[in-house]
């Protein structure tokens, strides 16, 4: 695995896709401050670290759904998420150039000198910093 905040993103946009409840995720400080971020967002309904022999292994992410009454179906409340920046390739944001994702529908989460916060709070904050990924 090259890139764990890619695997997470995949982990739960997989486990939306299958309908799942809980994802299970190996747990670092960052996932867990991008989850905790998706939960205060409303795009996650809750984020557990899971600890086992002394030390937290994996986090459990509970995902959430809203019910659609035309088809009467539940529908993932994450509709897209997106990593930007890449092992590959850093893509990092000045404070100017923090943009809206989906017209402030979604968010946008940045690793700052501060820790890892939303688009919305660093803007707030004046602070720039690596565009980690964004959701909506």
């Amino acid at each position: 695995m090259l890139d764990p905040i890619s695997d997470m993103l995949t982990r739960i946009r997989n486990a939306q896709t299958a309908g799942r409840s809980v994802v299970r995720v190996p747990s670092s400080k960052v996932k867990f401050a991008v989850a905790k971020i998706l939960k205060e967002e409303g795009f996650v309904s809750a984020v557990e670290l899971m600890k086992t022999d002394k030390k937290f292994d994996f986090m459990e992410i509970s995902l959430k759904y809203d019910f659609d009454k035309d088809t009467n179906l539940k529908v993932p409340v994450i509709s897209g998420i997106q990593r930007i920046s890449k092992e590959g390739q850093r893509i990092y944001v000045k404070k100017g150039e923090i943009r809206r994702v989906k017209n402030g529908m979604g968010v946008s989460i940045i690793s700052t000198s501060k820790g890892v916060v939303s688009g919305e709070k660093a803007r707030k904050d004046g602070l720039g910093g690596e565009l980690i990924c964004e959701v909506w």
